[in-house]
């Protein structure tokens, strides 16, 4: 399931990705047309500014924009960097992999096959959905 955090970042990117390269966005500007609580969306920022998907400038004049166009930033990547690998159990991921303590027989689990299928399709939607799809749409 998606969280809240990846929602709010989701309507964060996709309301900038509406913008013009380079136009900068207040992050009090971001919260308030978007419906996202500022503080909460401000550690949500920053933490995609920290992963290289936004600049950002302080003062009067300052916001954010993203740091790439937004054919070139994936939902996949978003959804990553706020939540972290997609996979719903950890043996079916695969950036971060771990056996489960109580399987048997990994390579015959088939929850695991099928938590494997689920984490591939969702990866594949996700990582070919990218900001400038969302936002022609």
């Amino acid at each position: 399931m998606l969280s809240q955090r990846s929602k709010y970042a989701l309507r964060a990117m996709t309301m900038l990705a509406a913008r013009a390269p380079g136009e900068l966005v207040l992050a009090g500007d971001i919260a308030r047309q978007r419906k996202v609580p500022r503080k909460f969306l401000e550690l949500i920022l920053l933490d995609l500014r920290k992963h290289g998907l936004l600049h950002a400038k302080r003062g009067k004049n300052g916001g954010y924009c993203l740091a790439r166009p937004a054919k070139k930033i994936t939902f996949g990547e978003i959804v990553r960097i706020t939540d972290g690998p997609l996979a719903p159990l950890a043996c079916a991921s695969l950036t971060a992999y771990r056996k489960c303590d109580d399987c048997e027989d990994e390579k015959s689990c088939i929850i695991r096959k099928i938590m494997r299928s689920v984490r591939d399709a969702s990866s594949a939607i996700l990582d070919r959905s990218t900001l400038a799809d969302a936002v022609k749409t």
